[in-house]
């Protein structure tokens, strides 16, 4: 009987695991950032290719335009980044002195 609680304790530390790692991922910091800077980054770009132009006001480049690329693509760097090293939970007591 013992035995059959282990397994099911072990079962029940696995998920809770699996859950926290994916808890971790979704909530890492270099996600939240990527995903801002991406939703700035398309409103921006969205403004730059359908609002109004404003050549006299930058002196010729659409600034809206450039910027929104910019934020685009160091969002997908961040988000690339938090998938490509993603946060890795510790084991329960790993950091604990005995």
């Amino acid at each position: 009987m013992s035995t059959e609680s282990n397994k099911a304790d072990s079962n029940m530390a696995d998920s809770n695991k699996g859950l926290l790692g994916t808890l971790l991922a979704l909530f890492d910091i270099r996600n939240v950032i990527g995903a801002l800077l991406a939703i700035y980054g398309v409103i921006l770009l969205l403004m730059g290719l359908f609002g109004d132009p404003e050549v006299d006001k930058t002196g010729g480049p659409n600034a809206n335009l450039w910027a929104g690329i910019v934020l685009l693509v160091i969002g997908a760097i961040f988000i690339a980044w938090g998938l490509l090293r993603p946060v890795v939970p510790d084991a329960p007591g790993a950091g604990e002195e005995k």
